[in-house]
């Protein structure tokens, strides 16, 4: 915060003064162009400028077809906001191109992400000398980067909230709504410096320029109409087919009628009409009329149209729910899960160390694009489109020790569990074979039939005992050999029978 610094509004920054606007459109802190040879003169000044600040004011909050409507630009002296409306549209402001696309002029945003694109889309501007306030705050680990937040921090200013949700694409502007565009350029240039100088003293400057030239070279995919767009509509997927079915139908028509009065969709319907409609099934203006959002007004404008469209969800029920393409993150196997856990272990303490938001230093789909390809390599790591160039320069040697040191303790643990395993086998299969679990089966029913015999005969095994004559032994063998049934010593039993009776 700065220290000894009287709070003003936005429009004492100059003269002390309430802006005030004279009838020439002028006032004491800005200028208004409105017409082509004020816009080219006003360009050729900028070149000569070291640095130009810059913001922009659209419409979406009330037009379905979004336009620029307000361009404001401040020089270290001076401030202008450019009325491309009055001047003949977006296209009109092309003398800036130079501005933009000049190595020589630094060009100034405050959270540039929108400008940039607003820009690109409806004037075609390229640019190349960029600065954004709020990615330096970010990287700065300021815990408020919204620009009001900033301002007041630096210089003690509170800047004026209350035009946010304006309709820029009205004419003529109030008062108010111009003092508070020229508020959001008025001190962008000694809040660059400011945080500029941190960022060098921080030696996060390269951190900020890398993140500057993607925001440059950025592109964006025109937007098409998702025809599919009600099935993420929240509690679509709740409805059964019918009713799903009527959804789709009133949500095509609602889109179409927004394109008719250029309004936003949500201006002609919002969702949770929508919804009702669906559950409730008015098929009539009547039953129509009773849903919560629809005035009498919808119902003269638009009423025999949300029946129709009622009508033909009736008519056809929806089929099978098609599978809509998200951000989602895919499945992880355990092993990348376990890569992405011990990535997050690196993240955390790192960032705090560092005082950043995690997601600054390393945003999660970032984190999931190193866990999913195992990288060996600072370029394996550069081939990943979803990491930051200062992340993989500044932190590629860290990233890449977490992760060699989880493929060792990872494999060092699989190792040793196998160990454990093989030698729980080895102890089972040696216990087994003492109980006799290990011999085959024929081996053990023959170890039963012997157990079974020896109970029914003890003394089928042919020893003697301490009072047996040797006659008596004779004829226990022979009858052992007989209770065996072998061939062999029956034969040889018989032969011993008859040698005895001879020798008598």
């Amino acid at each position: 915060m700065a220290d000894n610094v009287e709070k003003k509004s936005a429009g004492e920054v100059k003269s002390g003064e309430p802006t005030k606007r004279s009838s020439k459109t002028k006032s004491s802190d800005f200028e208004i162009i409105e017409t082509g040879p004020e816009l080219e003169k006003l360009a050729k000044e900028l070149l000569r400028e070291d640095v130009v600040a810059f913001d922009t004011e659209a419409d979406s909050f009330y037009h379905y077809f979004d336009k620029v409507c307000l361009v404001q630009v401040a020089t270290r002296k001076k401030c202008w906001l450019i009325d491309p409306l009055k001047i003949g549209g977006p296209s009109k402001l092309a003398p800036l191109a130079p501005v933009f696309s000049s190595p020589k002029v630094r060009v100034l945003f405050h959270a540039a992400e929108y400008d940039i694109y607003v820009l690109k889309r409806d004037c075609g501007f390229k640019f190349t000398n960029l600065f954004d306030t709020m990615v330096s705050a970010q990287l700065l680990g300021y815990p408020a980067i919204g620009l009001a937040a900033l301002v007041e921090r630096h210089f003690g200013v509170s800047l004026p909230k209350d035009e946010q949700r304006s309709d820029w694409s009205r004419r003529p502007l109030r008062d108010k709504q111009l003092s508070y565009a020229a508020s959001d350029v008025l001190y962008l240039i000694k809040l660059a410096e400011k945080l500029e100088k941190e960022l060098n003293k921080a030696d996060r400057l390269g951190w900020a320029m890398d993140e500057f030239e993607t925001l440059c070279g950025r592109r964006w995919p025109d937007r098409a109409f998702d025809e599919l767009g009600y099935l993420r509509i929240k509690g679509a997927r709740s409805l059964d087919p019918v009713a799903l079915a009527i959804l789709r139908e009133l949500f095509l028509l609602r889109d179409e009628r927004a394109r008719e009065i250029d309004r936003p969709p949500f201006k002609v319907l919002g969702n949770r009409t929508l919804l009702d409609i669906c559950r409730e099934q008015a098929a009539d203006l009547d039953s129509l009329g009773e849903i919560k959002g629809i005035s009498d007004l919808i119902l003269k404008r638009l009423g025999k149209d949300l029946v129709a469209a009622v009508k033909k969800g009736l008519r056809k029920p929806h089929g099978p729910i098609p599978k809509l393409e998200t951000g989602t993150r895919r499945r992880m196997d355990r092993r990348t899960e376990k890569r992405l856990a011990a990535l997050k272990d690196w993240r955390g303490p790192r960032a705090e160390a560092l005082k950043l938001d995690p997601g600054v230093l390393c945003p999660n789909a970032a984190l999931e694009a190193i866990a999913w390809a195992g990288p060996k390599n600072a370029k394996d790591l550069k081939g990943l489109p979803e990491l930051k160039t200062w992340l993989v320069r500044e932190f590629s040697d860290e990233i890449l020790g977490v992760l060699e040191r989880h493929d060792t303790n990872n494999a060092a643990e699989a190792a040793g569990t196998e160990r454990a395993v093989d030698e729980k086998s080895i102890g089972k299969s040696q216990r087994s074979r003492r109980s006799g679990r290990g011999r085959s089966g024929a081996s053990r029913a023959k170890a039963r039939a012997k157990r079974a015999q020896s109970s029914t005969h003890p003394n089928a095994s042919g020893e003697a005992s301490d009072e047996a004559s040797p006659n008596k032994t004779a004829t226990s063998g022979k009858s052992s050999a007989s209770a065996k049934g072998s061939p062999k010593a029956n034969s040889a039993s018989a032969g011993s029978a008859s040698r005895t009776k001879s020798d008598s």
